[in-house]
């Protein structure tokens, strides 16, 4: 899948913001059904069945003898480190402020790109990355101080999620070339919700598990909207433009995530989450917008 009309690229976008912003709130609603881990297990296992198919008819040579290590640590990366962190911060808080704080990656990768991928730091980039740092520390605030935005453990744990999205996105990036999207998608997440799943049996009941026509169009959703189609647009945005750009058009996420929370959660709006929101919202623009290079 290689983006490069457009307006393919606008409707890409859009619907990445859209399943991706939809899903903080629908698994905040999941989780009130299933334990966590066995959630996320089941969630990105899902996803990779979904995908495999597409992966046999058209995603050509999968190669595993040569690609088994990219695969083993885009799975580490992104499935066990970002989507299992992911769905603990949104059990330790409301949906919208951890998707703020877990959308604080794209400015990571922003640095991280710079730092191995070779990409321009310009000004407006520093002063993005600081915004970002500050965003985080107001939405901290607000845990710490009662404001309706979770625990402070939330915040550590969705801050985990977004260093680990931001190691699998720089990874893809360098090392992620020779795989097809649909093979990249499938790989990572059938062995690491294979990981997931079994870390949930381990630590978790089943028995918790409560099968009801709520839980199952929530892991449904996020499944084949939230996980499948989101991450073969995202991994074919990552592979048409520079990581970092790539990554800077998200943060519509956590503004739609916010939004729907308030809407269907009835989740707070409280003075730290709008500063902590616009700080992160500015330093990804920021961190996004052309300027000259330091040095």
């Amino acid at each position: 899948m290689v983006l490069s009309d457009r307006r393919l690229v606008v409707v890409a976008f859009v619907l990445l913001v859209v399943f991706w912003g939809s899903s903080f709130p629908v698994i905040k609603v999941a989780l009130g059904y299933s334990p966590p881990v066995l959630f996320a297990g089941a969630r990105t296992l899902l996803c990779g069945l979904l995908v495999l198919p597409a992966a046999l008819m058209w995603g050509g040579d999968a190669n595993l003898r040569r690609d088994w290590a990219v695969h083993l640590l885009l799975a580490a990366f992104n499935v066990v480190g970002f989507m299992g962190l992911q769905t603990l911060a949104i059990l330790y808080m409301p949906s919208g402020p951890a998707a703020v704080v877990i959308y604080v990656q794209p400015i990571l990768v922003g640095l991280l790109g710079y730092l191995f991928l070779g990409e321009q730091l310009s000004t407006a980039k520093v002063v993005g990355l600081l915004l970002g740092f500050f965003g985080v520390v107001a939405v901290s605030v607000g845990s710490f101080s009662g404001a309706s935005l979770g625990t402070p453990l939330g915040v550590v744990i969705g801050l985990g999620s977004a260093v680990a999205w931001t190691l699998g996105t720089v990874y893809f990036k360098k090392y992620g070339e020779r795989l097809s999207i649909t093979w990249a998608v499938a790989g990572q997440f059938a062995l690491g919700g294979v990981f997931l799943t079994g870390f949930g049996f381990v630590l978790e009941s089943v028995s918790a598990v409560s099968l009801t026509g709520r839980f199952l169009a929530s892991l449904l959703y996020v499944a084949l909207a939230g996980t499948a189609l989101a991450w073969v647009l995202w991994l074919g945005l990552v592979r048409a433009g520079e990581a970092s750009r790539v990554a800077a058009y998200v943060f519509f996420v956590p503004l739609v995530s916010i939004l729907l929370g308030v809407l269907f959660l009835n989740e707070a709006l409280s003075f730290w989450l709008l500063a902590g929101a616009a700080l992160i919202v500015l330093g990804t623009y920021l961190v996004n917008r052309k300027q000259p290079a330091i040095g």
